[in-house]
């Protein structure tokens, strides 16, 4: 019997005399797939995480945490962990990503509504709640680049001299990451998780969600690698959170300068590290449609190289990467 089956068979021992039909509602970067159950009065999600490969706990925890934030996230309707399968609670079909990309007029609210979420989030974090975002987790991450952007993308393994730079660059970058005020961390926090609803955004993809750098989740909203804002718009909406988050008594610096810059640097850290998924999302889990989205990521990654003294280095090595083919032979 197959992972379908095995799903349409449990929710048949949920609701025996209801019908009710599955479509496929999205997919992520991992193993895990979502359905829309359609039932007579209501949909319902039903996540479909292979035990063998994930592993629901880190969900169900996460959202818990978030809902004790008063945060938008499903509610846990049913659950069968040793299937792996989780009914979940319907926040929609529409995106931040679907809602952005029909035209920009409603995303300053969007965006301020977002930001006042992350601050909830961020505002309720303590330690031994989530797994620490260290070291060693932020260099494993790091080491993506190099592993799979540049070995397997560019088929180019560093010479000595390159990773003495990666080296040298990724422990400037890592101090400054692990200097900042640590909070509750969701990861991935991008227009793909936010969906339209009320109270808004609705939240999901959270299983991650760590102890980590404050300028983390911020970064990962306002320098998306799927929808791109003029430099002016990102910079405004950076200003609005740094004083939404002075204002609600977060660990922010009070020098804006100062919290920009670690904002910026939190920023490569993450870059490098989705450039090296997006190659290995290609090359290990044969997924192509992450390939489209390198360049804007690239784009972030060489402007805030370029910008800052102390990351030069990096921006002269990506110089040396730029006129390589990539293993695909796909052109950006």
């Amino acid at each position: 019997m197959d992972r379908l089956q095995l799903l349409e068979h449990w929710l048949h021992t949920i609701y025996p005399e209801q019908p009710f039909t599955l479509s496929p509602a999205s997919a992520d970067a991992s193993f895990r797939r979502y359905f829309r159950v359609v039932l007579p009065e209501r949909t319902l999600i039903a996540m479909d995480a292979p035990p063998q490969q994930e592993d629901c706990q880190p969900f169900l925890h996460a959202a818990s945490v978030f809902a004790k934030a008063s945060v938008h996230v499903p509610d846990i309707v049913a659950q069968d962990l040793n299937q792996g399968f989780l009914l979940l609670s319907d926040l929609g079909t529409t995106t931040y990503l679907q809602a952005l990309t029909a035209g920009s007029e409603n995303a300053s609210q969007l965006y301020l509504d977002a930001i006042d979420v992350l601050i909830k989030i961020q505002y309720t974090s303590e330690k031994d709640v989530f797994p620490e975002y260290d070291r060693v987790l932020l260099s494993r991450e790091l080491a993506l680049f190099p592993d799979w952007y540049m070995t397997h993308h560019l088929c180019l393994v560093p010479d000595n001299d390159q990773k003495n730079v990666l080296k040298t660059v990724f422990d400037r970058i890592l101090d400054n990451n692990l200097a900042q005020p640590q909070v509750f961390v969701h990861r991935d926090y991008h227009s793909r998780n936010l969906m339209v609803t009320s109270p808004n955004p609705g939240i999901i993809d959270f299983q991650d969600a760590v102890l980590g750098p404050i300028t983390y989740d911020l970064v990962s909203l306002l320098k998306d690698a799927y929808i791109q804002w003029e430099e002016a718009q990102v910079l405004d909406w950076t200003i609005r959170y740094w004083e939404k988050a002075r204002r609600a008594g977060l660990p922010v610096t009070t020098d804006f300068s100062a919290f920009y810059r670690d904002f910026e640097w939190m920023g490569v850290q993450r870059h490098l590290k989705v450039l090296g998924i997006f190659a290995r999302l290609y090359y290990r889990d044969h997924k192509s449609a992450y390939l489209q989205d390198m360049p804007a990521v690239m784009h972030y990654l060489r402007k805030t190289c370029e910008r800052y003294h102390e990351l030069h280095p990096l921006s002269q090595l990506l110089d040396q990467l730029e006129n390589k083919t990539p293993a695909t032979g796909y052109t950006f």
